[in-house]
């Protein structure tokens, strides 16, 4: 009895892992054409549409919104939220608790932002930081795939390294003094508004920096294996 027993328990645990990676490849794909749509749309927004220059209109930037700005913040509530129903889902398999820190307080500030059009500027220049998702998911995939010890491997370290550093460090460093040169504007906001401008990217750029750590540790342990 004792063999057929395992075979059964082999076989669901078989099942579960392959429906899980498969879930989890699917998630990916998800999170990359989100990651896609929505930095091309932040990078448009924050630095070649009008609609946040200083020299367009005479509105406050931090009120500043238009019917596509909206339909985009609502694409990415969409995304944050589903998401993070699935990271909790399958917790942990799909992050531990700085990923529902992360989805969580994204998904508060994108829905604010939607839903009362103010500092739609912000929060597209913390949207811009999800350029680096589809190189981190890229990163699963070879490992998925058993080339961990690859050159791509490297490479997509490399890459992501490289995008990190700009779009999660550097670019915040332009968000915090564009926000403090825009400070009368943002206190202009409501209470929950303002607070979010000024808590939500210092939690995501402290996340950011931690992250950023493990990545150049990473990196420097493939290089040393490579030799």
């Amino acid at each position: 009895m004792e063999q057929p027993v395992n075979n059964v328990h082999s076989f669901i645990n078989y099942f579960s892992n392959t429906f899980l990676t498969l879930f989890v490849f699917f998630c990916s794909g998800v999170s990359t054409l989100h990651a896609i749509f929505i930095s091309i749309t932040s990078l448009y927004f924050v630095f070649w549409s009008d609609l946040f220059s200083d020299y367009h209109s005479a509105e406050l930037i931090t009120f500043r919104n238009s019917p596509v700005s909206t339909f985009a913040l609502g694409v990415s509530v969409g995304y944050f939220i589903s998401d993070l129903g699935m990271i909790c889902w399958l917790y942990p398999s799909l992050g531990g608790v700085e990923y529902v820190i992360h989805h969580s307080l994204s998904a508060i500030a994108v829905s604010y932002s939607m839903l009362t059009g103010e500092g739609q500027l912000y929060t597209f220049m913390v949207l811009i930081s999800e350029v680096t998702t589809p190189e981190i998911n890229m990163r699963w995939y070879l490992d998925i795939a058993g080339l961990k010890r690859s050159n791509a491997y490297l490479i997509n370290g490399i890459v992501i390294f490289f995008a990190w550093l700009v779009a999660r460090i550097l670019l915040f460093v332009y968000l915090f003094y564009h926000v403090y040169l825009h400070h009368d504007q943002v206190m202009r906001m409501h209470t929950f508004g303002y607070l979010l401008v000024y808590c939500v990217p210092s939690a995501l750029a402290t996340m950011n920096l931690i992250w950023f750590g493990k990545i150049l540790k990473g990196i420097i342990k493939t290089i040393a294996k490579k030799q």
